[in-house]
């Protein structure tokens, strides 16, 4: 187990989460029941490897995963179908490109339609399923008001309606210092959007941060639910490490998130589509970005009996 996380700073993660009872995937009498649902696939995040997506491609081939999730940088790192060349002879799928930010000043939707259509048509050029969005990131934490939850999921449909055109389904990312800090405001905004054009990529570990529980949205939005982050996190004292915030993210399995019940939903639901493991960067400097994505594989073959 992390050794941050002792009973002090357990604590300390439950009040400033303002979550109720956490139970770790290595504590969880059910770790060693559940299994992964029948037809699931695991990808990897290359934002780990910064700006070296080329090894982070090798990197999280040679381990197994069959996914890949980039960030906006592809799209000026590559053509087209010079992706689509390398990832054919890796073996691995083009999940979904991270198309940024949303803003929702209405001077500038005509331009944020645009830019995220844009990068919808890289994604179907290059051969990939989703793009992911999210909207602008505000200092922690973040104060919302109704009005920008249903403004936001009025201009995630107008995007979603361009990308669904180009057959690249839109998932919108639930994240901390946005809008869908919160589960009930994450509600507010997917109510505002049209389902048929606005899927939801949920994510665990920014799920729990703000305050959520992972497996019950699994199970609350099942008919919304695109694609996942399987993504951990932990508590840290606020100002730590640099940090601006009283967490950090960490591999699986070294952190909060309860796996078990969260793999438990998503057999409950059904769920066959991708589940992505993310982590935004190395969280101890002895370890490379591969050795991060190993320890998360092997947490997930030995847990839940994941097929890599």
């Amino acid at each position: 187990m992390n050794s941050m996380k002792t009973p002090a700073s357990r604590r300390h993660f439950l009040k400033s989460m303002g979550t109720l009872a956490v139970v770790s995937a290595f504590d969880s009498p059910t770790a060693q029941a559940v299994t992964e649902p029948k037809g699931m696939r695991f990808g990897y995040t290359a934002m780990t490897w910064g700006k070296e997506e080329k090894q982070a491609i090798d990197d999280i081939s040679s381990l197994g995963f069959a996914g890949i999730q980039f960030r906006i940088d592809a799209v000026s790192e590559f053509k087209p179908p010079e992706l689509r060349d390398i990832l054919a002879q890796h073996k691995l799928t083009f999940v979904a490109l991270s198309s940024g930010e949303v803003a929702i000043d209405p001077a500038v939707e005509a331009a944020e339609i645009a830019k995220h259509t844009a990068n919808a048509k890289f994604v179907r050029d290059a051969g990939g399923l989703y793009l992911q969005v999210l909207d602008q990131l505000k200092p922690y934490p973040r104060t919302v008001t109704p009005a920008e939850c249903k403004r936001l999921g009025k201009l995630l449909t107008a995007i979603g309606k361009q990308t669904a055109d180009l057959g690249v389904p839109l998932g919108y990312h639930n994240h901390m210092n946005t809008i869908s800090e919160h589960p009930a405001n994450l509600a507010t905004v997917l109510e505002d959007a049209d389902p048929q054009f606005v899927k939801l990529e949920l994510d665990t570990a920014h799920a729990l941060a703000g305050g959520g529980d992972p497996a019950a949205m699994v199970e609350q939005y099942r008919d919304r639910l695109l694609f996942l982050h399987l993504k951990d996190v932990v508590s840290i004292p606020l100002g730590s490490e640099n940090s601006k915030y009283p967490f950090k993210f960490v591999e699986l399995g070294r952190g909060d998130v309860d796996f078990p019940s969260v793999f438990a939903a998503l057999k409950k639901i059904g769920f066959t589509g991708w589940a992505v493991v993310e982590l935004d960067r190395v969280p101890d400097p002895s370890r490379t970005p591969k050795d991060c994505a190993k320890i998360s594989s092997e947490y997930l073959a030995s847990k839940f009996a994941a097929k890599f």
